[in-house]
Order: C-alpha cells, then sequence, then structure tokens
C-alpha cells in the first residue's frame, strides 16, 4: 500500500512574527470556508529533495489550520526510479527519451500505486512526473485532482512532453513555480496556477544558529574556521553542477589560495543516479583535501546544512537546470553572500547586484565570489536585502496562503 508520511505538529501562529499579522489573518479567513477539507498529497518520496522539504511543513500547517491533510508516497522500485529520473532530466532538456520498456514500467508502477489509492477526498495533489500516471489508473477517490510540476519544463525534451501532456490534462489543473514552465501545448479541464514553493524559517534548517554554534559543527567535519568557505548544498546531480563548482574554486583558489570548499548534498531514494555522479564528483576533486564532499551518510542533517551555510563567506546555486531552488532562499534566509546560476526560479530569488549575484560560467562564479571575499561589506549588503526579499515572498505561510487560493477556486 501507499505509505503514510508522519509529519508532526506546527502551529501558523509561531510564523507572526516573521510574516506579519495580516498575512495570517488572511489565511485564517480563507479557511473560514474550508474547514474539514479532505487533502491528500502524493510523492515518489518522504526524504532527499525540495518537495518532501516543502511537505514537511505545508502538510501539517494544512492541518493546523483545519484540513484534513495527509501525504503519502508511492512504492516502487529500482527499475521504476531510474525510468522516472530518466523522465525526470528529459523534462529538464535531456534529449534521451524513455524506451518502450521503460514507458512501459513508468505506466505499470503508477497503475499498482493507483490501485493503492483509498478513502474518499476533496482535493488529492500529485508531486512530479514520477506518480503522473495515477490519475489515469485510479478510481475517482475524489472530487478534484491536482498535478504539481516541480521541475523546470521551459525547454525539455519535444517526444517525451508528447507523452506527458495526455496525463496533465486529464487532471482538474495543473500548478507550476512559474509561467514558463507551463507546457505550450497544454489543453486540459483546468486551470494552470502559479505558485512559486516557500521555505519554513522555524526548521531546524534555518533556525538561526549562533557563529559559535556553526563554526563548532563545520570545525567536526574537517573545515578550518579560521579561513575562508564556499559552499554548495545541492543533490549530486549533473543539473546542479558541482564539477563548475569546483571549477570555480579552483580559479579563486589561484588568487586565495586559503580558501576551502564543501559540496554537501543529500542522497534521494528515488535518484538511483545519485551515488554514481557523487563518486563522479569526488573523482573530479581529485583528492584535494580543501575540498569537502559530504552527504547524508556522513551523518550531515539539517543542522549540518545550516551550519555550513551559516559559515560560509559564499555560498553557492550553481545550476544548469533548476525548478526553483529551495537552498538559495535557504542560503538568503540566513542574509549570505550568494551566487546561483542564471536559470530557471533562480533569478526569482535573486535580483543580481541586490541580493546577489547570477552568473552562467565557472569563470563569472569564480569572479563574484573573489570579489564577496575581498568586499565583505558588500556581502553584509545584499545579504540583508536577501533576507528580506525571502520574508516578503519565500515563506512557508505564504505558500499556505496560495494554496488556500487554490482550493477556494475549485467548483
Amino acid at each position: 500500500m501507499l505509505q503514510p508520511v508522519g509529519v508532526g505538529h506546527k502551529s501558523l501562529a509561531d510564523y507572526t512574527h516573521l510574516v506579519g499579522r495580516p498575512l495570517i489573518e488572511e489565511i485564517r479567513q480563507l479557511v473560514d470556508d474550508l474547514n474539514g477539507l479532505r487533502v491528500l498529497h502524493l510523492s515518489a518520496t518522504a526524504f532527499g529533495g525540495g518537495v518532501s522539504e516543502i511537505l514537511y511543513t505545508l502538510v501539517p500547517l494544512m492541518h493546523d489550520v483545519g484540513l484534513e491533510a495527509e501525504w503519502q508516497v508511492m512504492i516502487g522500485r529500482e527499475e521504476f526510479f531510474h525510468a522516472t529520473k530518466l523522465l525526470h532530466n528529459a523534462l529538464q532538456g535531456n534529449p534521451v527519451d524513455l524506451s518502450r520498456e521503460e514507458w512501459h514500467v513508468y505506466e505499470r508502477f503508477n497503475e499498482i500505486n493507483a490501485q493503492q489509492v483509498t478513502g474518499e477526498w476533496d482535493v488529492i495533489i500529485v508531486h512530479d512526473p514520477q506518480p503522473l500516471a495515477i490519475r489515469r489508473h485510479a478510481e475517482a477517490r475524489a472530487k478534484h485532482w491536482i498535478w504539481r510540476c516541480h521541475i523546470d519544463m521551459s525547454a525539455p525534451n519535444e517526444p517525451t512532453l508528447e507523452r506527458i501532456v495526455p496525463l496533465i490534462e486529464e487532471y482538474d489543473g495543473s500548478v507550476y513555480h512559474l509561467e514558463q514552465y507551463v507546457p505550450a501545448n497544454l489543453d486540459g479541464r483546468g486551470p494552470t496556477h502559479i505558485l512559486p514553493p516557500a521555505i519554513d524559517p522555524l526548521s531546524p534548517k534555518n533556525m538561526a544558529l549562533s557563529p559559535e554554534d556553526a563554526a563548532f559543527v563545520c570545525d567536526q567535519f574537517g573545515i578550518d574556521v579560521d579561513r575562508p568557505l564556499l559552499c554548495q548544498v545541492s543533490r549530486f546531480d549533473p543539473w546542479k553542477d558541482p564539477l563548475g563548482v569546483i571549477d570555480a574554486y579552483r580559479l579563486v583558489n589561484e588568487e586565495m589560495p586559503e580558501v576551502q570548499l564543501a559540496l554537501v548534498g543529500s542522497m534521494a531514494t528515488d535518484d538511483p543516479e545519485g551515488w554514481e555522479f557523487f563518486n563522479s564528483t569526488l573523482e573530479y576533486a581529485g583528492g584535494d583535501p580543501d575540498i569537502k564532499i559530504l552527504n547524508n551518510l556522513n551523518n550531515v542533517g539539517s543542522i549540518e546544512v545550516n551550519a555550513f551555510q551559516s559559515q560560509a563567506e559564499v555560498v553557492i546555486q550553481k545550476s544548469m537546470r533548476e525548478g526553483f531552488g529551495l537552498t538559495v532562499s535557504e542560503a538568503l534566509w540566513k542574509a549570505r553572500p550568494f551566487i546561483g546560476g542564471d536559470v530557471g526560479g533562480i533569478p526569482l530569488q535573486v535580483q543580481d547586484g541586490k541580493t546577489g549575484f547570477l552568473v552562467r560560467s565557472p569563470e563569472e562564479c569564480a569572479d563574484r565570489a573573489l570579489r564577496f571575499l575581498r568586499e565583505p561589506e558588500l556581502g553584509k549588503q545584499l545579504g540583508r536585502a536577501g533576507k528580506e526579499h525571502v520574508r516578503q515572498n519565500f515563506l512557508s505561510p505564504r505558500l499556505l496562503r496560495d494554496w488556500l487560493r487554490v482550493f477556494s477556486g475549485l467548483k
């Protein structure tokens, strides 16, 4: 059966001092007409990516304001997650489509999971491409089905998109991070909505850490806290371009030999290629003792990620494709000097030259990193502006409000 995910409890009231009373009151007013709404979230994994990061906060907040919200995870085997990784990459622009057999595996596991959907729901929200075909094979089970896309589909592999669009069109609506991610040939019976994600400022990953605590944690992983640190937090995935970050670090190192680099990530259960690319990244680092490459199996959890982001003189997210990039808002929330790839959802969070820098090459990344390292006051100025930008736009209560607006518009 589908695996239920325990999410604990969160209180919307705890966020009032961060987002302001007007937003909290708007949420309370919206939920007056939605009390008791039964909402089921379906996703591929409960660990290791942005979707799970969002749902661990969104689901308990929905429950706190009076919705009957649950989260369940689909079951799958290695061949299914191999196929869905290919699907994910193709929808983000990789030219390789799934084979006939891989499409068969994808449909078969979606059909198996569809048979496990139980209960009666007002809304079922299906997250990302992995469980997209569940709607086709499921009995009604819900008054409304919504597909939530978390990836950058602005330049997809067209044959792959042609297979996916009919599945999207079976939904009553779909939700995207940005307008440019909506397929141009989509002709479904429901509306499309634009809802950028958000971070939880009260989670262990984003709560305030003292400089002493951040330094203590980083020291445990071999970081010299008296020397400058560059850091990228991301999955080990070619789209995140950790090899390009290493290239940028090496350019910085030529002018500032004291600099260090930490590449920190988690291994998601629905990403079978993750270990292969993790090992490729280790090999590319060439044994440089000043490059630390860490993952959750090195006991790197939320507090450790927080510490690395808080300790770093410069935080980087040099993605080549990025649906949104929660790690961007995480770093900005900590008021860190930030450099991001000029792709996908990153420019929505980073105003170039105002809240951070946007780059398109390792050379540009190295140039901006050196500027931050040589002009610490500039980093502080942009960091403060970045934190306020996140406060206004990318904290969890705003995302809750946006979902309530979507629910209110359902017929």
